[in-house]
């Protein structure tokens, strides 16, 4: 038996999810406004575009440093700077004057969530109880899809009564919230005691990790528009040896922001390959179903979020689902089952792309369960293969690979769509997406035969 949760692991893991929904939410709730901005600020579609594509570029670069930085000098701080930022910069959003700002702005939100999220999940490492914390991951996993999931209709509802302004100003009432329940919630002593020969910060880590990242990005973004391949196969390569030789560096400091060694643990490793391969399944799934429907049944924006409803909805109850089993059962049997539900749901699209409704809506309410499923069970691996004060660094870096799948779903979808004819693109995304699927297959089978919740974590 797991035990019910006290009240302190449920008060703080209110206050995690509460905290944690703003980014996702904020992700997807702006899509539905592009086109009021775009008229607004008389922009094109391409550089309207950099509202998502920077959002989601900072919420991935900096994850890694802010637990890095929350490990090592306290979670609650960077919890409550973040969340005040994030209030701020939606302020700033608001009465943005020029597109420019408005993508400050909206950079500056992705940065302050980057600095809440790891920092609330390692949160949940240290004070949750090993027999009940992939549950707590399973709920915050819940919330966060939830909040995903209603961005569309809330933000098209937000817009229709008071303009795309309005949609940042819904952030300032849940950022207070979340303060409140983070000041009742959580301990003030939130960083392991530091040892007296502790090294200094591996602030030169700090600071090349994120610029390798974003360098990766853009070279992967706007690549396509270079003069010549010889040009794009240059840069790769040089940024390939760059980051060679700063994984050797950061292998060979005493306290890394990168900790390259994490990978060498079968857990963490399989659970991060997992993440990245399975969120590129289903993030190309999320974003070409829609694109789908309206060119080849004329669906409007309204009818096709109604229908990705199939999606997450099936995704947030698995979640629950997917935590108590990894409590119950071991983290490696609910990870396993959700990525293969997952992969089973893309292959119909890979043979037919154009699904009759009944089958589109029972294909998606699968590919939903099995990201559902196995959520709680990865993440839950990934920190518990770490030592409670690196759970930080270790969840910001799940977070990063997570995303790392999503851009690559983005890119493919980008370049496939523009290129391919009728159904031919789509078969060919597809296609990419399932093999994704199958590789996180191949990586749940990879993580340890798990243990029961009287187990010890790996770190222990």
């Amino acid at each position: 038996m797991t035990g019910a949760p006290t009240r302190e692991e449920r008060l703080i893991l209110v206050a995690v999810a509460l905290s944690g929904v703003l980014a996702p939410l904020n992700s997807t709730m702006l899509a539905v406004a592009l086109p009021r901005i775009i008229d607004d600020f008389q922009a094109s579609v391409g550089t309207a575009g950099w509202l998502m594509t920077s959002y989601l570029l900072a919420l991935a670069v900096v994850q890694p440093v802010a637990g890095k930085l929350g490990d090592r000098f306290g979670r609650r701080h960077f919890v409550f700077g973040g969340l005040l930022v994030f209030g701020l910069a939606s302020l700033g959003a608001s009465v943005a004057p020029s597109l420019p700002v408005l993508i400050a702005m909206r950079t500056l939100q992705a940065i302050a969530g980057a600095i809440v999220f790891p920092n609330g999940a390692s949160l949940l490492r240290q004070l949750i109880p090993a027999a009940r914390r992939a549950r707590a991951f399973g709920t915050m996993g819940a919330a966060l899809s939830l909040a995903a999931a209603l961005g569309p209709p809330l933000g098209g509802a937000i817009v229709a009564a008071g303009g795309w302004r309005a949609i940042f100003l819904i952030n300032v009432p849940v950022v207070l919230a979340a303060l409140l329940l983070a000041r009742a919630a959580i301990p003030r002593r939130t960083a392991t005691p530091p040892r007296a020969e502790s090294p200094p910060f591996d602030l030169a880590g700090a600071i090349l990790f994120p610029a390798l990242l974003l360098g990766a990005a853009l070279l992967a973004i706007e690549g396509v528009h270079l003069d010549s391949a010889l040009q794009v196969a240059v840069l790769a390569v040089a940024l390939a040896g760059a980051g060679a030789v700063f994984v050797q560096r950061e292998a060979a400091h005493a306290d890394p922001v990168l900790q390259p060694r994490f990978f060498t643990r079968r857990a963490f490793a399989a659970a991060t390959l997992g993440i990245a391969t399975s969120n590129l399944g289903f993030y190309t799934l999320l974003l070409a179903v829609p694109i789908l429907l309206a060119r080849q049944s004329g669906w409007s924006s309204l009818g096709s979020g109604l229908v990705l409803a199939l999606l997450c909805a099936p995704m947030v109850a698995c979640s629950f689902v997917g935590g108590q089993l990894a409590d119950r059962m071991g983290r490696r049997m609910p990870v396993v089952a959700g990525c293969a539900l997952l992969a089973a749901g893309l292959v119909p699209f890979v043979i037919e792309p154009g699904l009759a409704p009944a089958a589109l809506a029972a294909c998606l309410a699968i590919t939903g369960a099995g990201v559902g499923l196995g959520s709680a069970g990865l993440q839950t691996s990934a920190v518990e293969a770490v030592a409670p004060e690196h759970a930080g660094v270790a969840s910001g870096l799940f977070s990063t690979c997570r995303y790392v799948g999503s851009f690559l779903g983005s890119i493919a979808l980008a370049r496939l769509l523009d290129a391919g004819e009728g159904l031919a693109g789509f078969r060919a995304l597809f296609a990419i997406a399932l093999a994704g699927a199958l590789l996180s297959v191949v990586a749940a089978l990879l993580l340890p035969v798990a243990r029961g919740p009287a187990g010890r974590p790996p770190s222990s």
